[in-house]
């Protein structure tokens, strides 16, 4: 079993920036790809980005496409979100999770865990 915690939300104005993490542990996710979601009140989880096991493939989402960054240090087990020039549209939970493959993965229901969530909230 792997067992996801995400950290480094908060509040912040807009234009600013948060470092999301995502550690794991139970297992190495050395061989996962590990996806970041989000889901704003109201609205249906949405897929941020992804990244590969080795890192060699990623995918973001339109709407933060040059603003976010996903990476990961497999030796600590963890995979970062960094997200820059954020704005009140990005205000949501923000969930990682993990899945055994070497490809990377856009939808939720590809994704065998999940973390809890953290919330990020975004002031105008």
């Amino acid at each position: 079993q792997v067992q996801l915690v995400e950290s480094g939300g908060g509040l912040v104005q807009a234009g600013g920036s948060l470092k999301l993490s995502c550690s794991a542990s139970g297992r190495s996710v050395s061989d996962f790809a590990v996806g970041w979601f989000r889901q704003a009140p109201g609205k249906e989880r949405a897929f941020v980005a992804t990244i590969s096991a080795s890192s060699t493939m990623t995918a973001y989402a339109d709407s933060v496409k040059g603003r976010f960054t996903i990476s990961r240090d497999n030796a600590k087990n963890t995979v970062y979100l960094q997200a820059n020039s954020l704005s009140p549209e990005d205000t949501a939970v923000y969930y990682c999770s993990a899945k055994r493959s070497f490809v990377r993965y856009t939808r939720a229901n590809e994704y065998t865990y999940w973390g809890q969530g953290t919330q990020v909230t975004v002031s105008s």
